[in-house]
C-alpha cells in the first residue's frame, strides 16, 4: 500500500479539527469521549496525531467529528 502525505502532512483537516475542538473548550480526552459515545473509537492519542498531521483520517471519522465540533465536513476540509 502506498502511503500518501499532501504538502507533507496525512491529512488536510488537523488544524481545523483542533480549532474547533479549541472554540468547544473540550481536551482531546473529552473528544475522545465524545465520539466514543456517538461509536467512534478513537484515543487521545489518536487526535493529537490527527491535529498535527501525522495520521490518517477516514471518511466516517470526519463525518462524526463534524457532528461532536458542531461544524460541517466541508469547513473541516477546507472547502467552505
Amino acid at each position: 500500500m502506498k502511503i500518501y502525505d499532501f504538502n507533507g502532512k496525512k491529512n488536510i483537516s488537523g488544524q481545523r479539527i483542533r480549532e474547533a475542538r479549541i472554540k468547544l473548550h473540550l481536551s482531546q480526552k473529552a473528544l475522545a469521549v465524545r465520539l466514543k459515545l456517538e461509536g467512534v473509537e478513537l484515543e487521545r492519542d489518536s487526535i493529537s496525531r490527527i491535529e498535527i498531521g501525522t495520521r490518517f483520517v477516514a471518511d466516517y471519522e470526519i463525518k462524526i467529528l463534524a457532528k461532536v465540533l458542531n461544524t460541517s465536513v466541508t469547513w473541516l476540509l477546507g472547502i467552505e
